[in-house]
C-alpha cells in the first residue's frame, strides 16, 4: 500500500508540475516572442520595438468589442507619439484575416495574424478580448482577459504608467 500511496503522490505532483509549465505568462514575466506574422508573412519580433511599450491584442472579426477596441488602441499609439506599438493578433484563418486587413490599412498599429495559434498559445489565450501589456523591459505588465469598455480606464492608467517607468 505505501508504494501505491507514492506513485500516486508522485503522479499527483508531475500533473501539477506540467500544468505550472504551460501556464500563461502573467505580470512581471518575460514576454514571449510570439506574435504571429502578417499578410507578407513578416513576424514580429519584441526586439523590433525595444524601448516601447508593447501592447498585444488577440482579436476576432466575429468578436464585437475587438472591433470596437481596435480604432481606441490605434488612439493610444497616436496619442503616446512613438513611445507605445500596438500589435494587433488576430485569431482567424488566414483568408479571414486577408479580407478585414485590406479594411483596416489605414490603421498604424502592426496587423498579424495567429494561424498556427503560436502566439494564442505563448500567451495563454482562452477566449478572446485577450490584451497583454508589455513594458519597455520585456516584461509583463498587465494581462487582461475577456475585458470591456468599462476596463478601459484600468488599461490606459497601465499602459501610462508603463510609459512613465524608466527605459532599462
Amino acid at each position: 500500500m505505501p508504494l501505491q500511496k507514492n506513485l500516486r503522490t508522485l503522479l499527483l505532483l508531475a500533473l501539477i508540475a506540467a500544468g505550472n509549465a504551460f501556464s500563461a505568462p502573467a505580470a512581471g514575466d518575460m514576454a514571449p516572442d510570439e506574435f504571429g506574422k502578417t499578410i507578407k508573412g513578416e513576424a514580429p519580433k519584441l526586439a523590433d520595438y525595444a524601448g516601447k511599450v508593447v501592447v498585444v491584442s488577440f482579436w476576432a472579426t466575429w468578436c464585437g468589442y475587438c472591433l470596437k477596441e481596435l480604432p481606441i488602441l490605434e488612439g493610444i499609439q497616436k496619442t503616446a507619439k512613438g513611445q507605445v506599438q500596438v500589435i494587433a493578433v488576430n485569431t482567424e484563418p488566414r483568408d479571414e484575416f486577408k479580407g478585414i486587413e485590406r479594411a483596416l490599412r489605414t490603421l498604424t498599429m502592426k496587423l498579424t495574424y495567429d494561424p498556427d495559434q503560436k502566439g494564442a498559445k505563448a500567451y495563454g489565450v482562452k477566449g478572446i478580448p485577450h490584451l497583454v501589456i508589455i513594458g519597455k523591459d520585456g516584461k509583463i505588465v498587465e494581462v487582461h482577459r475577456g475585458y470591456g469598455e468599462t476596463t478601459l480606464p484600468q488599461i490606459v492608467d497601465a499602459i501610462n504608467l508603463a510609459i512613465a517607468a524608466p527605459a532599462p
